[in-house]
């Protein structure tokens, strides 16, 4: 079973700590600012591969140290993603990040993760994560190319409709949450029976 539970953090109001430059890191800075393009994140690592230096440059919200990891790089940080090439650093990385209580994704080591950073699609202010426990990474790639490929880019305009239509109903929170429910219940079998022609 999947017990992880899903949430949305405003990163761009947070502080990340990325340890590493290498093809990993790299990767996991493109995730992060391709989700979050004004995410805080400060990287440290004793070296930076140059594929990782071309997608850093220019990135305001984005500073490097070259530097080893120490503990001290921890401090006013939220979040740490360890991506080293040594597992003895990352698993150090881990240690004293929970003794501060940080939340921790070691790279490639489930087990090691409060967090993983799964498939995310989006289409304006949609946003689907895709989660697979930490099993199957290519699947929730080929799940996020499905839903991308599949959902119109006309679904922001919707949701910017049902907000205004929102915005107009008069009456307390139960009333709002039966009239809404009516709408998209109603989208939904529109959409149900499109696809069956």
């Amino acid at each position: 079973m999947n017990h992880l539970y899903p949430i949305f953090l405003k990163v761009h109001e947070l502080n990340v700590l990325l340890i590493g430059g290498g093809f990993v890191a790299t990767e996991k800075l493109e995730f992060l600012l391709k989700s979050s393009p004004e995410a805080q994140v400060t990287v440290v690592s004793k070296f930076f591969r140059p594929e990782f230096l071309e997608f850093a440059e220019g990135k305001e919200t984005v500073t490097l140290i070259e530097d080893s990891y120490h503990e001290k790089y921890l401090g006013g940080k939220h979040i740490v993603i360890a991506a080293t090439d040594d597992k003895s650093v990352n698993r150090q990385i881990r240690g004293e990040a929970k003794e501060r209580f940080l939340l921790v994704n070691v790279a490639d080591t489930p087990e090691l993760c409060d967090f993983y950073l799964g498939g995310i699609v989006t289409k304006g202010n949609l946003k689907i994560a895709i989660s697979t426990n930490g099993k199957s990474p290519t699947t929730a790639k080929r799940l996020r190319q499905l839903l991308e490929e599949v959902l119109p880019d006309e679904i922001d305009d919707l949701l910017e409709n049902l907000n205004a239509y929102r915005a107009t109903l008069k009456g307390d929170f139960e009333y709002k949450v039966k009239a809404m429910n009516e709408v998209t219940e109603g989208l939904v079998k529109k959409e149900m029976l499109d696809t069956r022609h």
